[in-house]
């Protein structure tokens, strides 16, 4: 149920495919290795016709209210639930998540499409303001036409359903170009929507390469481009945005601190930070990530941390008593190893983990790494997999600092016994996107979600996402 992120360090990682030939898409189950289906790319006449139908779609879906669109995102989240079974699995078997969490991530798409349905009318609602001749001011929130969406593979559904209902409830149409190795749950996902009876156009699937996706971001019909993705993915597809002047919202990566300050409950502390690294398999952007403990608790901390990592069971994502599954592509563990690797040429230890397993599919161990320090990727990267960074602070003053020693700010953890505390310095002093006090970052359909500095800007959910696209439209009535 968390955010999601696409993890790439470069241009090249981000637009590599599952496995591709020229025209094709073959996705692959990472727990059995196996092919799965293999999809066709869609000729430029093909994307054109698609990216015309969303355009002409989005002219009669605007006229229509709000309370009618929201009658069919409703339906929408109730077809999600009569698909479930099928989604759930599919999901499993292209990125290799929990089908447990797979489950979970349906039920939260659910909720999203009954929140934006439900609160649209109040976030959209036109206000009036009185002019300064006395006449009549009126704001508006116009939708303003096809808004063009990459997403990523570590939450096939959510990612999806966050930002292409919040855009449909606001009266825009949607382009959808999924990570190629969930290629099928896009596609799936665009069947259920028209299923729940979304107009046809309005939400189209895009099986194609980089070269017709930077086409797309230049298309005169395109009004607005949302990524997922890496700071370097966030950079390419800002910068191609922006030079043809199309607003961008850019949910990005990070290495989310933890800070366990000198009163919090270890017991707690350890459960939660346990469950907010190898949540998703450890795939994802809003994970806990680097630890970062007062000296007062950092053995006790430690030795816990480590004990309940090595109790977890890792293993077929399908059985209902494993723990984690393995990552979802060769590629990206191989790029994970390389940076624990890294980091521990520079210093770090391993407590645990850090060693590729032997076998079939594309498991990476729970792994926890100790004294990191800044130069190592464990301290100043996203981490994208089950390793946890472990970092002493002097005290609670300390840790907050290292918190915000940083290129990154998406989420964060305060665990302190004293809440009110936790919650000044979350208010006061965590330059981040989002901070959960005595627990691990879990997306609410009603709080906006999205992040600062290198992990981009916009935001999602709780409202704010249904007016990322819209023009703020001011209507002047003259008095006389």
């Amino acid at each position: 149920m968390m955010c999601t992120s696409y993890q790439a360090n470069n241009n090249k990682t981000y637009y590599m495919e599952t496995k591709t030939k020229k025209d094709t898409i073959t996705t692959i189950n990472p727990t059995t290795e196996k092919e799965l289906s293999t999809y066709n790319y869609l000729k430029s006449d093909e994307v054109e016709d698609k990216i015309e139908k969303s355009h002409k779609a989005f002219l009669d879906w605007k006229t229509k209210s709000l309370e009618e669109r929201g009658k069919v995102i409703k339906a929408i989240g109730k077809e999600l639930q009569n698909y479930k079974k099928e989604l759930a699995e599919l999901m499993t078997n292209e990125m290799g998540k929990l089908l447990k969490q797979s489950n979970q991530e349906i039920d939260l798409c659910t909720a999203i499409c009954n929140y934006s349905a439900d609160n649209a009318p109040d976030a959209l609602k036109n206000e009036e303001r009185e002019l300064s001749n006395g006449g009549k001011g009126i704001i508006t929130y116009s939708p303003i036409g096809v808004i063009y969406g990459i997403q990523p593979w570590n939450y096939p559904a959510y990612q999806v359903i966050r930002y292409s209902i919040a855009n449909l409830m606001a009266g825009n149409s949607v382009l959808l170009k999924h990570a190629s190795n969930v290629t099928g749950t896009g596609k799936l996902l665009e069947s259920i929507y028209e299923t729940a009876g979304l107009p046809k156009g309005l939400f189209s699937v895009l099986v194609m390469d980089h070269d017709a996706s930077d086409k797309v971001i230049k298309h005169k019909l395109v009004r607005g481009v949302t990524l997922t993705g890496s700071p370097d993915a966030g950079r390419n597809i800002g910068e191609k945005a922006g030079a043809e002047i199309k607003k961008t919202v850019l949910e990005l990566g990070s290495n989310d601190a933890y800070v366990i300050l000198d009163d919090a409950d270890l017991e707690v502390a350890v459960e939660k930070c346990v469950k907010g690294r190898i949540y998703n398999n450890g795939e994802t952007c809003i994970a806990a990530k680097r630890f970062i403990v007062t000296e007062k608790n950092y053995d006790a901390f430690k030795e816990n941390f480590v004990a309940a990592m090595k109790d977890l069971k890792v293993g077929d994502p399908t059985s209902e008593d494993t723990d984690m599954g393995p990552m979802a592509r060769k590629d990206l563990r191989e790029k994970l190893h390389e940076q624990v690797e890294k980091s521990v040429e520079n210093g770090a230890d391993i407590l645990y983990g850090g060693e590729i397993p032997d076998g079939t599919g594309y498991y990476y161990p729970a792994t926890v790494l100790d004294q990191v320090k800044p130069g190592q990727p464990a301290y100043d990267d996203e981490l994208f997999g089950p390793v946890a960074s472990l970092i002493k602070a002097k005290d609670n003053e300390d840790a907050m600092r290292i918190a915000n020693d940083s290129k990154f700010g998406l989420g964060g953890a305060i665990f302190s016994k004293d809440i009110e505390k936790a919650s000044k310095l979350a208010e006061k002093h965590f330059d981040t996107g989002m901070v959960f006090i005595n627990s691990f970052g879990l997306a609410e359909p009603n709080m906006p979600f999205g992040g600062v500095k290198d992990s981009g800007f916009g935001r999602e959910h709780g409202g704010f996402g249904m007016k990322e696209f819209v023009n703020a439209k001011a209507i002047l009535i003259s008095k006389d």
